[in-house]
């Protein structure tokens, strides 16, 4: 008996624990919109997730239109080591990105037969 009641509580504390996070995670909600920051929250994600575009990969790399794709892959060669040696990971992680962008443009389409 003691044990029914015990669980019929606990099942009851949830129920008013879950009504209660519910209510504050919807005024939340509400007060965001109030005020902008789910905007600028949507914002500053959007600005993160911009794509690189291809002239900033080439000024990254200190390459211009006309290098070859063996030349690309040495500067990014020396600049990924300089920047594991001595450095900086952003920096690092850039010239990553910028090798990432231009590689679309240098691979050869497959040929279907």
């Amino acid at each position: 008996m003691a044990g029914r009641l015990l669980a019929n509580l606990i099942v009851m504390g949830g129920t008013v624990v879950g009504r209660a996070m519910l209510q504050a995670y919807r005024q939340a909600i509400v007060n965001a919109n109030k005020t902008g920051a789910a905007q600028e929250a949507i914002n500053g994600i959007r600005r993160a997730s911009r794509a690189m575009t291809e002239q900033e990969a080439r000024q990254i790399l200190g390459i211009s239109e006309n290098s070859t794709w063996e030349e690309i892959v040495q500067k990014y060669d020396t600049m990924f080591e300089r920047n594991n040696k001595n450095g900086s990971f952003y920096l690092q992680s850039k010239v990553h990105r910028a090798k990432e962008c231009l590689e679309p443009l240098y691979q050869k389409p497959d040929v279907l037969n």
